[in-house]
């Protein structure tokens, strides 16, 4: 068994959602002891921003461009990353609405057309397919519910997009309110009983 941690946090060791993806590890760890975990911080080592470089390095047919490995090195490595991995733990710290920076650009670098999604007769076909993702969400607001749940953008985009790479098996545990007073000194308390509740496979 392999574990693909990808964190995306800007505050490190103390990033709320690091916390959620290591109770995710504890309770993996103790239905696979002798898993492996790979850790993915894009927060210390980003991957570059999708350029009209790397587009044209993915899709060469014939002489390959000028930098070509250079340019696919990130993604390449990405997918490899995923390909190896039976289980993707993938925190999500809430920017503004949506996923970081960093894991956008991830995101743009796992998405290349014949390599991890194509086109068949009948619509596109995620060819990243068997693996179970966990997000880890975290937020200082409450987006799981209304009257906030319309403004969060980022599980619906990381569903789809997810999805359409294949990877379709989701899970989603949330770290939430932790600005809010009434709600922060139990939120941490909350989000590691659902994950000691939930049935790992």
């Amino acid at each position: 068994m392999k574990i693909l941690n990808i964190l995306s946090s800007i505050n490190g060791e103390h990033s709320n959602t690091k916390k959620v993806v290591e109770a995710i590890n504890s309770r993996l760890l103790e239905k696979h002891p002798d898993a492996t975990i790979n850790v993915k911080d894009l927060a210390k080592s980003p991957v570059p921003h999708l350029e009209a470089a790397h587009f044209q390095a993915f899709y060469a047919t014939e002489e390959l461009p000028e930098n070509y490995e250079s340019n696919v090195f990130h993604s390449d490595t990405a997918i490899s990353e995923i390909k190896e991995s039976d289980i993707i733990v993938i925190a999500v710290p809430f920017y503004n609405f949506n996923v970081p920076g960093t894991l956008k650009s991830w995101i743009d670098q796992i998405a290349r057309a014949g390599v991890t999604f194509s086109y068949g007769e009948n619509g596109p076909i995620g060819l990243l397919q068997g693996k179970k993702v966990f997000l880890a969400f975290a937020s200082g607001g409450i987006y799981s519910v209304e009257p906030m749940k319309s403004m969060d953008f980022a599980e619906p985009y990381l569903r789809n997009v997810l999805g359409f790479l294949g990877m379709t098996d989701i899970t989603t545990f949330r770290l939430e309110g932790v600005k809010v007073p009434g709600v922060s000194d139990h939120a941490l308390d909350k989000v590691h009983k659902e994950i000691e509740a939930f049935e790992f496979a």
